[in-house]
């Protein structure tokens, strides 16, 4: 008899398996995701060869379900994170996923400004409008603007910056209707708005949060094909390989070389999150040298983490601590070539 119930209770069981798979908690899991070679994804006009490779290291990141949750619960290296700890209050998933893409774009941009800063290489700017990151709530953007709109001109005024766009919107009246020339997938329109007094300034607005959208202009012209990698911690490994390609001596010297870290317009190399993972994934993939922000001494850095993660797994890359990228640079230049 209990023959003729197995098949209907594993079936049963198998749907409720994998409904559960797409039910998704509170929760974002990470875990160590790659490292991957740069001069393949970044091209210099004209630039010179390299003998090693740079690589950028990422951590991978999703929403949990009850499984990955489970195993990231019991795994050393993957971590759970709340929801209110990865996005901010009110943030939709478009606005966070805008977000990070930005976060991004901002890094390339840097990394090119520091990088042809370094080899003495001019430097020009193109402004193009704001670039809207999120829409707040019951404002008068709620429901006409979206995240990843570009606002390229108002009342037929176009700007050179975001701030002179702030000082002009919130120059007018509450109830005073402004119009915006946006670009969103390619297609143009127009969105007419009344300003309201944004809560959190005081002043009128109609309830974005915006960021410049702007073009670095340089020659020899550079490409970097990150397409869909989110963040900001790519910025600094950008920034060497574009140098490494724009100069003639190979600071590579025949290693493989990952690394992390913001980057800023002053050559700056800031903290980023999941280092344990990115040592876990770069060991994996066979680097050698590890270059870690090191956050000026500080006894929490990455650099710290860095060297206990990698002890623990008993990597035998040698993980440098690197606070600008002139450190990098100078101490790659003092490299013995392999």
């Amino acid at each position: 008899m209990k023959k003729k119930y197995f098949f209907p209770s594993f079936v049963i069981a198998a749907i409720i398996l994998l409904t559960s798979s797409f039910y998704y908690l509170p929760y974002y899991v990470s875990k160590p995701g790659m490292a991957k070679e740069l001069e393949p994804i970044i091209h210099v006009e004209n630039g010179f060869d390299e003998k090693g490779n740079f690589m950028l290291t990422t951590v991978r990141m999703g929403k949990a379900n009850i499984y990955s949750y489970t195993i990231a619960k019991f795994s050393k290296y993957q971590e759970n994170f709340p929801i209110k700890a990865i996005r901010r209050e009110d943030e939709t998933d478009e606005e966070y996923n805008v977000r990070q893409l930005h976060l991004m774009d901002s890094s390339k941009f840097y990394a090119i400004e520091t990088a042809y800063k370094k080899a003495g290489i001019p430097i020009n700017y193109d402004y193009q409008g704001v670039f809207v990151l999120n829409v707040m709530p019951k404002m008068p953007a709620d429901g006409k603007l979206k995240a990843g709109d570009r606002i390229f001109k108002v009342d037929e005024h176009e700007f050179e910056s975001s701030a002179q766009f702030i000082e002009y919107v919130s120059s007018k009246k509450e109830g005073d209707k402004v119009k915006f020339k946006i670009e969103r997938k390619n297609k143009i329109s127009d969105v007419e708005l009344s300003l309201k007094t944004v809560p959190q300034t005081g002043k009128v607005g109609v309830g974005i949060g915006l960021v410049d959208d702007k073009e670095i202009v340089v020659k020899p012209a550079v490409s970097i094909e990150s397409k869909d990698i989110g963040g900001p911690s790519a910025g600094f490994m950008f920034s060497l390989e574009i140098y490494n390609q724009l100069i003639e001596e190979d600071l590579t010297r025949g290693y493989q070389i990952a690394g992390t870290g913001t980057i800023d317009s002053n050559g700056n190399v800031g903290k980023i999150g999941g280092i344990e993972q990115k040592i876990v994934a770069a060991d994996k993939a066979g680097a050698e040298i590890f270059l870690a922000p090191n956050e000026n001494g500080a006894p929490d850095s990455n650099y710290v983490a860095a060297l206990e993660t990698a002890k623990d797994i008993k990597s035998k890359m040698k993980i440098v601590p690197i606070n600008t990228f002139d450190d990098a640079v100078t101490y790659l230049l003092d490299l013995k070539e392999k």
